[in-house]
């Protein structure tokens, strides 16, 4: 199975993902349009979370960052006056420095982040989106910023008034999440936001295109009309798209098969009939693992009615 995943909201999924099937079953294709050089090296929060998620040094308490890590080469650098967009562990920088040095010396970032899990004994597969550089810039009357320096820095606190994907035009799809794609027919869209987590992926150039040959399940990421976490409701609007499952469900809706909303949420189910895909209700805050588990065996069993 192939999981489209942005930040904490699919790593959860994937947390009882695993319990269900074999992680050697397991294609993941991270959005790296977060992804931001700091200190000089480069940082991919998102690559990061799933690979310490597997890995076992993921901080779940946080769902970023590597459990137990310290803080001291970070402290060191604010004391001298260098201030640091996102707060890095020294243990999680070793990972950004090992990237970074192999980047410089011409891999790609998906070898690198194979090399990654080979290192940590990654059973997953995890590919960058694309090798080529995105960046989600938000754009607020304080001007333009990345990602990482609107939600981290500025705590999301400034009003948006729209959302691009700096490089969006020129990347490409990476060939190893094409040869994934080629020889599976199942994707999952976690519940991510879906403007700067999972818009980037599904933007690459083609990516619509091959979606509409495969079957594809998503989980809405938004109860009722406020999302589950993050700034996805403030991005939303900033595109004109409703805050809600429905919202979720139009910009899916050229390749979407199946939309999972969460049984509390209370959206009229008719406006749902505008769109070529059927959709159900599961328990999908995922406060523990039991919840991922059980929500898991709904996408699977979902999967398995679709064939």
């Amino acid at each position: 199975m192939i999981i489209f995943s942005g930040g904490t909201g699919t790593p959860k999924l994937l947390n009882g993902l695993r319990e269900v099937i074999q992680e050697e079953e397991i294609t993941v294709v991270v959005n790296t349009a977060e992804d931001l050089w700091i200190s000089g090296n480069l940082v991919t929060p998102d690559i990061d979370t799933v690979l310490y998620l597997f890995s076992g040094r993921l901080d779940t308490s946080k769902w970023w960052g590597v459990k137990g890590d310290t803080y001291r080469t970070h402290e060191t650098m604010k004391e001298l006056g260098y201030n640091e967009v996102m707060m890095l562990g020294d243990l999680d920088r070793g990972t950004h420095i090992m990237r970074s040095d192999l980047i410089r010396k011409g891999v790609t970032l998906t070898e690198a982040t194979i090399r990654l899990c080979h290192y940590f004994k990654v059973k997953i597969k995890v590919l960058p989106m694309s090798d080529d550089p995105v960046s989600s810039i938000i754009s607020t009357p304080e001007g333009n910023m990345h990602f990482q320096d609107f939600w981290v820095g500025k705590h999301g606190e400034p009003e948006v008034l729209d959302v691009s994907q700096e490089g969006i035009e020129k990347a490409s799809i990476s060939p190893a999440v094409l040869e994934a794609l080629e020889k599976e027919d199942t994707v999952l869209i976690g519940p991510s936001n879906p403007i700067t987590s999972i818009g980037p992926i599904i933007e690459l150039q083609g990516m619509r295109d091959i979606l509409r040959d495969k079957q594809v399940i998503a989980v809405s990421p938004i109860i009722g009309n406020e999302p589950i976490s993050g700034p996805a409701g403030k991005l939303m609007t900033s595109r004109g798209m409703e805050v809600s499952s429905y919202g979720v469900a139009s910009y899916y809706s050229d390749f979407l098969d199946h939309l999972i909303i969460d049984e509390r949420d209370e959206v009229n189910e008719g406006r749902f009939n505008e769109f070529e895909c059927s959709f159900s209700r599961a328990e999908t805050l995922m406060k523990s693992i039991d919840v991922s588990v059980d929500l898991s065996k709904v996408i699977i069993e979902q999967f398995r009615i679709m064939q």
